[in-house]
């Protein structure tokens, strides 16, 4: 026990004069060893800088890229509106009479020329008699002053009053077949009545209403555009609707407004769709569909979009294994994804991951097809 205790000590003794009498000489032996070591990682070459760089950086991230064509695509424009008749008129009496003529019930069809009211005649047709009597008149006592004045034994100034007379008593005669006329209220276009024309014996006044005629062939989708949608828009364009009733109806774009609402900034649009049985009403609510020009877009999953910095919507595509944003306009959306304009005719959009990389950072695509679902 005494020898093992003896080499104990011993040992102890030489480690604590190293340490503390040896000290340079250990660390000089130290630094030899990291020397080494440098050098050895120096001859590894470029591979142990990749190394070193991908663990600053992170290294290439693992993406999923589907390519994508370009493809014609048709865009619209959908607006909320309304229907509209495409004719309403309140018929109105032109003179005063009572109304001699059995009313037409609200809901009947009406044509073009069809008697609606007949007012009473009174003495109008006295006044024309008497009218067509003074025309008779006048007419010879043109003839004779003609004569007269012709010969010498009349003045000029004569036959002129004698004309002015003539003509007064034929302007006499037009007022009053005129008047009559007037009491005879007929429609003025084909339509529906949307009211009882006036009852049997009712007194109309110069402006009393008859009764009120829409036509709604065709009828109008009428909605209203953005000031910033407006420039798309084309006369003649394909357009559809679809009823708060469920049924779909095609037309064409009738009329967009040049001058836009003060209060709301946008625009009047028509659309006519034909309605011969008259089956479509006035005033249903309505969603528009107007088709624009055809253009060049891709279809994308919706999960493809991302937002850069600057919040601006877009994708990001794969630039020979490197990561870029590229801004897209979204022209319409579909149940098989997203119709997206602004990229290339061909693009690698990454699909999965676009959220974890950005511009510049590098990437380790795998590619899948357009038919495979986004996981």
């Amino acid at each position: 026990m005494r020898i093992l205790s003896f080499l104990t000590a011993c040992l102890v003794a030489l480690f604590l004069y190293a340490v503390i009498m040896e000290r340079d000489a250990l660390r000089a032996l130290a630094g030899n060893t990291d020397e080494v070591e440098l050098a050895q990682a120096d001859t590894s070459g470029e591979a142990s800088a990749d190394q070193v760089t991908g663990a600053v950086a992170g290294g290439p991230v693992r993406v999923v890229v589907q390519v994508s064509e370009a493809e014609p695509v048709q865009s619209g424009l959908v607006l909320a509106g309304r229907t509209e008749a495409a004719r309403k008129v309140e018929v109105k009496a032109e003179t005063a009479g009572l109304v001699v003529s059995e009313p037409l019930q609200k809901g009947a069809t009406v044509q073009a020329g069809e008697l609606m009211c007949k007012l009473d005649a009174g003495t109008r047709e006295a006044s024309l008699a008497e009218a067509r009597a003074r025309q008779i008149e006048a007419e010879t006592n043109f003839e004779t002053a003609t004569k007269l004045s012709e010969r010498g034994f009349q003045s000029e100034t004569s036959a002129i009053a004698a004309k002015a007379g003539l003509e007064s008593a034929m302007a006499m005669v037009s007022q009053a077949e005129k008047e009559i006329e007037r009491l005879e209220i007929r429609a003025p276009f084909n339509g529906i009545l949307e009211s009882d024309t006036a009852e049997l014996g009712a007194l109309l006044q110069p402006g009393a209403s008859c009764g009120t005629l829409i036509a709604l062939d065709p009828i109008k989708l009428v909605g209203y555009v953005p000031e910033t949608e407006v420039e798309k828009l084309k006369l003649g364009a394909q357009a559809g609707g679809r009823l708060s009733t469920g049924r779909d109806v095609t037309g064409t774009v009738s009329f967009v407004s040049r001058s836009a609402d003060p209060l709301t900034r946008t625009f009047q649009v028509e659309v006519d769709v034909p309605n011969s049985d008259g089956s479509i009403r006035d005033g249903i609510s309505v969603d528009i569909l107007i088709g624009l020009e055809a253009g060049q877009g891709h279809l994308l999953p919706q999960s493809a979009l991302t937002l850069n910095d600057d919040g601006a919507l877009g994708v990001r595509l794969n630039d020979n294994g490197v990561a870029r944003f590229a801004p897209v306009t979204i022209l319409r959306d579909s149940a098989e994804g997203m119709w997206l304009a602004g990229l290339p005719d061909r693009a690698e959009v990454i699909v999965v991951g676009q959220d974890f990389v950005v511009d510049g950072r590098a990437i380790t695509p795998s590619y899948r097809s357009a038919e495979e679902p986004t996981q």
